[in-house]
């Protein structure tokens, strides 16, 4: 049984991940929950401190869920893709408030009145958790030498979102768009003597371009 709070939680990830910021309402939460206005308003104060409790609420369950995919004895490939795969099915599992957090993002457009500040420091968990995976790939050989592990894990997560966003909010056939993402990123990042072989010839083709 969901407390109240729960309750209004959950209201206000779909109203927010439905309407965004702008169009949602307290009231329009309060009439999902089915509680007052002023109950709401006790909780969580004001709007934007709504929005972002609801966003974070649902950005923590998403990092429980991420932490504990990846801790297993996996190699820094394969917990790229326990990453992938569980931020996937997470998504599938809570497509009706989901995208509260596709608004309440970094990657995302930031509207106007949100703590953008706030919202990023919350969201450098996930590109940490993906940057831990990467650096132990590099070290542990399942992951090709890369110039920036930061940049590589802000760009798997940019798949992702992408992924994400174009199941959820577009109009567009999407059968599979997570196994194929999943697919390309490895494709991507995998320390595989073809990829070696490409490694190789690049640098002479440079090496050579310099003389």
């Amino acid at each position: 049984m969901l407390t109240k709070k729960e309750t209004i939680l959950r209201a206000a990830q779909e109203a927010f991940g439905e309407l965004g910021f702008t169009a949602a309402t307290v009231k329009d939460v309060a009439g999902r929950a089915q509680v007052s206005f002023g109950l709401v308003s006790h909780y969580f104060g004001s709007k934007q401190d709504l929005y972002l409790a609801a966003g974070f609420d649902m950005a923590d369950r998403l990092i429980d869920c991420l932490t504990a995919a990846t801790r297993g004895d996996y190699t820094g490939l394969e917990a790229v893709k326990q990453y992938m795969k569980a931020y996937f099915k997470f998504t599938e599992e809570h497509r009706k408030r989901f995208p509260i957090l596709l608004r309440c993002s970094p990657f995302s457009h930031m509207e106007a009145g949100v703590d953008a500040a706030k919202v990023a420091e919350k969201f450098t968990i996930f590109i940490d958790e993906l940057k831990r995976c990467v650096n132990n790939g590099i070290e542990d050989g399942s992951i090709r030498p890369l110039s920036s592990v930061k940049e590589t894990a802000l760009i798997i997560y940019g798949n992702i979102v992408g992924s994400v966003r174009t199941d959820l909010l577009t109009p567009y056939e999407t059968n599979g768009i997570f196994d194929e993402t999943i697919k390309h990123v490895v494709r991507s990042i995998e320390n595989s003597p073809v990829q070696e072989a490409v490694e190789r010839m690049s640098c002479a083709w440079t090496a050579g371009t310099r003389h």
